[in-house]
């Protein structure tokens, strides 16, 4: 390729054709209640059950409740860019192949290698607290699995290899190879049930609150370890940020939807709204349980309250729904990451076998990767590692988007056909959104956002090296 059409192809815009065209074998089996089960299921996650002890310990104390407030607001705001965008936009690689479309393809990558790192460490994230509450639950009865078998090596304590949470994903890719209208199944009856025992975790937790753990609601300021006063409250809200993720998984599957123009913004919107209730009622009840101290370093602190209450019975009733419950999260982050994969290796901007379906039309490949790649991290870095570093892909690829209504809007119903769903409050609105991920970036712990600026310097160089000169895209 002639070094004039490389760099066309930086800043080349997709059309909309080309990705309908692309996508055009991909089954529509997903409606409202599946978009519903599978955004309540992947943002209603291990989060619920592991980021409100943590967060409350490490950043905010009782006011972590708001802590998940302020998260639940910028990513609503993003939600109403999503929104508009999948209806408009319903092609797999959500934000991705939304900015090629919009600003250009060099736009794109960025968006969706933000994106790629937030599913590889997402379902890393998410096995890792399954293996927690497993080993808990086999704890309350007394069962210990093998030090070499407990732990990755890279959290020391003789481990080896996690098998637990290498199990729950092995689990969910087996599921997710047999196609999308089988795990939507196993999908809604799962979210169904973990529902059910967050509610009854919320009842029964109710009758063990102390008050008096909710004094000072924010507590004092202490700089040496960034927790509490309104500074602990946002650095909670940017590592809470993560829970809300999950409406991404949503969108990611769009081009799988029926009627995407008002599947996808009812499917986005309703899931948030719902999670959202949830996270703060189940914070307030967890802190007012024990003193948020209690809940440092705890990756089942919910089970855990349950059980150091006298509840022994509800907590081993949270721990088994749990942990089937759990199985939704990974379930929408590796549906979502292996269709972002696929949409890579669709568009020539990563080997080409990526983009290739089985003769179901499901993309196993990209399965595969993403499985193989989330266990590697998940042996490298611990719990609340990944805890820190989910958020800062995700947040680039939000204000990416949220500034995408503005190139989206003039060409709505031309060129992009009509929106079932418009951001309200325009051009107000897209702006806030932008701002408030940024702020939420800012508040991010250096670690996080230093690895996030040597994934985005390895992802250009990939892109120069290797994407713009194989891009389907750029090429027609």
């Amino acid at each position: 390729m002639s070094e004039s059409k490389s760099k066309t192809g930086w800043f080349h815009k997709a059309s909309p054709s080309s990705f309908a065209s692309s996508d055009a074998h991909l089954r529509k089996t997903l409606g409202v209640k599946e978009m519903l089960a599978l955004g309540i299921g992947t943002i209603v996650s291990t989060a619920i059950f592991t980021l409100p002890g943590i967060v409350a310990a490490n950043h905010a104390g009782p006011a972590v409740a708001i802590s998940f407030v302020i998260a639940a607001i910028v990513s609503g705001l993003a939600a109403f860019a999503y929104s508009e965008f999948a209806s408009a936009l319903p092609f797999a690689g959500s934000a991705y192949t939304w900015a090629n479309v919009v600003f250009g393809e060099v736009f794109g990558w960025i968006a969706g290698w933000a994106l790629l790192a937030e599913y590889f460490i997402a379902v890393a994230f998410v096995a890792s607290g399954w293996s927690a509450n497993f080993k808990l639950f086999l704890g309350s009865h007394n069962l210990v699995l093998p030090p070499a078998l407990a732990g990755s090596f890279a959290a020391g304590h003789g481990g080896m290899v996690d098998i637990a949470s290498l199990f729950a994903v092995l689990v969910v890719a087996v599921l997710l190879w047999h196609g999308t209208n089988t795990t939507a199944r196993v999908e809604n009856v799962l979210v169904v049930g973990k529902v059910l025992v967050i509610l009854i975790f919320i009842g029964v937790g109710l009758t063990a609150i102390h008050p008096g753990n909710y004094v000072p609601f924010i507590p004092p300021r202490n700089e040496s370890t960034n927790f509490g006063g309104w500074s602990g409250v946002f650095a909670g809200a940017s590592q809470i940020f993560l829970a809300y993720i999950g409406f991404d998984s949503i969108a990611a599957s769009s081009a799988e939807a029926k009627d995407p123009k008002k599947t996808m913004p009812r499917g986005i919107i309703g899931s948030l709204i719902i999670a959202t209730i949830l996270f703060v009622t189940v914070a307030l009840v967890l802190v007012g349980m024990f003193h948020y101290s209690k809940y440092a370093n705890n990756a089942a602190p919910a089970a855990w309250a349950l059980l150091h209450s006298g509840h022994e019975f509800t907590s081993n009733l949270l721990s088994i729904v749990a942990l089937l419950g759990m199985f939704t999260a990974i379930i929408g982050m590796m549906l979502a990451g292996s269709r972002l994969l696929y949409a890579f290796g669709r568009d020539g901007l990563l080997p080409a076998f990526l983009g290739k379906v089985n003769d179901k039309g499901l993309p196993n490949n990209a399965l595969l990767v993403l499985s193989i790649i989330a266990i590697l991290i998940g042996s490298v870095f611990s719990f609340t590692e990944l805890a820190g570093l989910i958020s800062a892909g995700t947040l680039i690829a939000f204000i990416i988007v949220s500034l995408g209504i503005y190139a989206l809007r003039p060409r709505e119903g031309k060129d992009i056909q009509e929106p079932g769903f418009k951001m309200p409050f325009y051009p107000v609105m897209p702006a806030l959104s932008a701002l408030g991920s940024g702020f939420i970036f800012y508040e991010l712990d250096n670690q996080a956002k230093l690895y996030a600026f040597g994934w985005f310097v390895i992802g250009l160089i990939i892109y120069a090296v290797y994407g713009v000169r194989h891009s389907k895209i750029s090429r027609e």
